[in-house]
């Protein structure tokens, strides 16, 4: 492979793993050495014995915990509006939930007995907690969720402040069983130099999160409760590999990290292989904030541009008008370039009063995403007319694609809406194995698709992408999953495209930036999961077709580094090797074999 660029100076070989070593999985690269700092206590549970203080009857009580619920929807409302893109998500669903009356209510039938208002909210949300967590996937890891609300919501109560990330006065690596969304979402890389927990998993909001903001992060540790307050420990987010006391060879191997950071390419706006052969770097964002952050990492444009943010938190639909202001402000920060937008993923882990229903079995296979359009049409059909009233306001080029699109019907249906909105340029999400395994009938009304590697991979694996313990299933190396994206780009590439179909609204391919022809062979086919912002795999994805790749703006360098170093020939034979391998781990394996510059870079 070629890499002339890069200095060829290799980090330190594995070395076997001693007694004292902590093993979980690496969910964000990066080598650092730095001293623990452990996740504050949590909240104790009230004494069960404890008693309303006299005099205060059931309605004072009562009235104590709508007020603690105000002011923790009014904290966390606060504190979303100091970020964006996930982390805004995050702390706008848990201010939803802190303000939602179940909680509150549930309380209040506990109060009979003369209980207080503290323990009356602890066994409310406890068995509220523990009814999600029965229920499983996507709103079992609600339950968490439910336990941060209710923590703070004794707090309150308590007149104390809830636990939160620690601060010690110097730059540190926080160790925590896990992260509560809310604390996650405002983690600050400048303190945070790594992150350590002993339970979550590969997509849980942790990971999610380190990812985003460049954290080296180890999930699903289980002796990572352990380490003290104060200890040294060599964290290896890409090998999920935790040191205390480390060596001087760690040493020497963490300054080598900084310094193999050093060399990556400065992207310069445009993603090409060695020889040329372009794929189009975009970013993934939530917001306005998140696309100040991609311009500034010169991506090429959005492949993901999640729209839940302006619904989020909400009792009642957003405007035409509101959505239009919105959506007008992404484009204008994109002039010419491409913006995909995901219409409304709505359900499961982000139900919505005004369009979901909290009383389904199974939430992760329910009504979400396209499917909410089933039986509630007009949301979408506003959400497709403010999208081209402002497409028609700026100047960028906007594509729109579904979630949870499953056959070739719902794919025509979708983008039979688009079309009568006015949109020129419409696609949907492959999350699931049937739309992969039909992706030559998807293609037939489809201008693009989009793998979301992230669903893709848990329901091909049938595992709950946020459990650490099914996290060896949960991988986008898992060869079942590889295949299916193999599928889906000989699909893409066998797709005819006809003038503006073949991509854009201009008649401009995605992945080459070349101009269509009336009727040219193959359709775009992007990546916008966590897959694509693995360096790695980004080469076996381009390799198995895949013209375009959408990541968090951090990610972008690293995987324009790596990529410029192959050929397509050599990309083509990687990911030939890569998917007839028999598991994740030889599939990982081989293609690192393949591509020394991983550990030049210290990837």
């Amino acid at each position: 492979m070629s890499n002339t660029s890069i200095p060829s100076t290799a980090s330190a070989p594995d070395a076997p793993a001693a007694s004292s070593d902590i093993t979980g999985v690496g969910v964000s690269p990066g080598r650092v050495i730095g001293r623990v700092a452990r996740m504050a206590p949590p909240v104790e549970a009230p004494d069960p014995a404890e008693k309303a203080a006299p005099g205060r009857s059931i309605d004072d009580e009562y009235a104590r915990i709508t007020d603690a619920a105000a002011v923790v929807q009014a904290e966390l409302t606060a504190r979303a509006e100091t970020v964006s893109g996930d982390a805004r998500d995050v702390l706008e669903a848990t201010a939803l939930m802190a303000s939602d009356p179940t909680l509150a209510k549930a309380a209040k039938k506990l109060l009979d007995d003369g209980r207080s208002a503290e323990r009356a909210v602890w066994e409310a949300g406890t068995s509220i907690a523990e009814q999600f967590a029965a229920l499983g996937g996507y709103m079992g890891e609600r339950a968490q969720d439910v336990y941060d609300v209710r923590a703070r919501l004794v707090a309150a109560l308590r007149g104390v402040s809830a636990p939160g990330l620690p601060n010690p006065g110097h730059p540190y690596v926080l160790v925590a069983v896990d992260l509560a969304p809310a604390d996650t979402a405002t983690l600050d890389p400048a303190q945070v130099i790594a992150l350590v927990t002993s339970d979550g998993g590969p997509q849980s909001h942790t990971a999610i999160l380190a990812r985003a903001l460049g954290i080296p992060a180890v999930v699903a540790a289980p002796q990572a409760t352990t380490l003290v307050d104060g200890v040294e420990v060599y964290v290896d987010g890409t090998r999920g590999r935790v040191i205390p006391d480390p060596s001087d060879a760690e040493r020497a191997d963490a300054d080598l990290a900084a310094r193999q950071s050093e060399a990556l390419v400065p992207f310069d706006g445009t993603g090409r292989l060695s020889d040329g052969h372009e794929v189009a770097l975009l970013a993934n964002i939530g917001g306005v904030k998140d696309a100040a952050a991609a311009v500034d990492a010169n991506a090429q444009g959005v492949g993901l541009f999640r729209t839940e943010f302006l619904f989020l938190g909400r009792d009642t639909e957003p405007s035409v008008e509101e959505q239009v202001s919105d959506y007008r402000a992404v484009f204008a920060a994109f002039p010419g370039k491409k913006v995909v937008l995901r219409t409304l993923d709505a359900g499961a882990d982000k139900p919505l009063a005004f369009l979901t229903n909290d009383d389904e079995p199974n939430p992760a296979l329910g009504i979400r995403g396209y499917r909410t359009s089933l039986e509630k049409r007009q949301v979408l059909v506003n959400q497709l007319r403010a999208i081209q009233t402002a497409r028609e306001a700026e100047n960028a080029d906007v594509w729109v694609m579904a979630p949870m699109i499953a056959t070739a019907d719902e794919a025509a249906d979708f983008v039979g809406l688009c079309r009568e909105a006015g949109l020129p340029t419409n696609g949907v999400m492959i999350e699931v194995p049937s739309a992969a395994l039909t992706a030559a009938h998807i293609f037939a009304t489809a201008d693009f698709v989009s793998l979301g590697t992230n669903d893709l991979t848990q329901y091909t694996m049938a595992a709950d992408r946020q459990l650490g313990s099914l996290s060896a299933l949960n991988d986008p190396w898992q060869p079942a999953v590889l295949q299916l994206v193999q599928h889906v780009g000989q699909a893409g590439r066998a797709a005819v495209s006809t003038g503006a179909s073949a991509g854009s609204a201009s008649g401009v391919d995605a992945g080459t930036g070349a101009a269509s022809a009336s009727a040219t062979t193959g359709k775009p086919v992007g990546v916008c999961g966590e897959a694509a912002a693995d360096p790695a795999l980004a080469v076996v994805l381009v390799g198995l077709g895949v013209t375009t790749l959408s990541m968090t703006s951090r990610a972008i360098q690293a995987v324009s580094t790596v990529l410029r170093s192959v050929t397509l020939d050599e990309a083509q034979t990687i990911a030939a090797a890569v998917v007839a391998a028999p598991t994740a781990a030889d599939a990982r394996r081989i293609a690192r074999e393949h591509l020394p510059i991983l550990e030049t870079l210290g990837l």
